[in-house]
C-alpha cells in the first residue's frame, strides 16, 4: 500500500477542509492510502513542534502534501514550527526523494497566497523530495476547477461566509489523485528506498 502524507495547520476549518479533500482523491486510487496528520497548538513546546509520532507516519510515505493558511503572506507559525523540527530529518535525508505537493487558502483572490506555495516548494527542496505541480489548465477545465490559474499548488480562496469554495474542494480532490498516480507510477517506492538509503550512506562516509 503507497502512503500519502497531507500534514495541514488549520485555524478555523478551511485548511482541514482542503486536507480531507486531498486525501479522498488519494484513497479514489487503489493501493494508495491517504493520511490527514494536523499540526496543532498542543503539539508546540518552547516554539518548535514536537510530535513524533506524527514525524514517524510521515517518514514511512512515499509522498508528503504540505498545507497552510495564509497568513501575513506566509505559512502561519504554527505550521513553520512543524517545518523548522523537519530539520532533524534533512541531515539525515530521510525525506529525499519523496514526493511532495502543497496547498493553501486566504481571504483574498490576491491576498500573497503565492508565496506561501512557494514557500512550502522551497522546504520540499531543502529536504530532497520531488515537487508535483497541478496540470489543470483552468481554460479547458470542463469542472472549472484550478480558478485562480495556479500550477505550481493548490491556491483556495476563503468563501465571504466561510467554509471553502466547492471548485477549490473538487481541485484539492484532483492535486490528492494527482499526487497518488504520480507515486504509483513503475517501481518509485522502491527506487525511493534504494536512493534514500545509497544517500545516506554517503553523508556517513562524509
Amino acid at each position: 500500500m503507497i502512503k500519502v502524507g497531507v500534514v495541514y495547520h488549520s485555524v478555523c476549518g478551511t485548511t482541514k477542509a482542503l486536507a480531507e479533500a486531498v486525501v479522498k482523491g488519494v484513497n479514489n486510487l487503489t493501493g494508495c492510502e491517504g493520511i490527514a496528520l494536523a499540526v496543532e497548538g498542543q503539539h508546540i513546546r518552547a516554539g518548535r513542534f514536537d510530535n513524533q509520532r506524527i514525524m514517524a507516519q510521515l517518514d514511512e510515505c512515499e509522498a508528503i502534501v504540505l498545507g497552510s493558511p495564509t497568513f501575513m503572506g506566509n505559512v502561519s507559525a504554527q505550521f513553520k514550527s512543524f517545518i523548522d523540527a523537519a530539520s532533524d530529518r534533512y541531515s539525515e535525508l530521510k525525506w529525499a526523494d519523496k514526493l511532495a505537493a502543497g496547498f493553501t487558502i486566504g481571504s483574498n483572490y490576491s491576498g500573497d497566497q503565492l508565496n506561501t506555495i512557494q514557500a512550502l516548494q522551497i522546504f520540499s527542496s531543502q529536504m530532497g523530495m520531488l515537487w508535483v505541480p497541478l496540470d489543470i489548465l483552468p481554460s479547458r477545465d470542463m469542472q472549472g476547477r484550478n480558478r485562480g490559474g495556479c500550477q505550481l499548488g493548490l491556491i483556495a480562496v476563503e468563501e465571504s461566509g466561510g467554509g471553502i469554495h466547492e471548485l477549490d474542494r473538487l481541485t484539492a480532490v484532483y492535486l490528492g489523485e494527482r499526487v497518488g498516480r504520480v507515486v504509483s507510477r513503475g517501481n518509485y517506492t522502491a527506487s525511493i528506498s534504494t536512493v534514500a538509503t545509497l544517500q545516506r550512506e554517503e553523508v556517513e562516509r562524509v
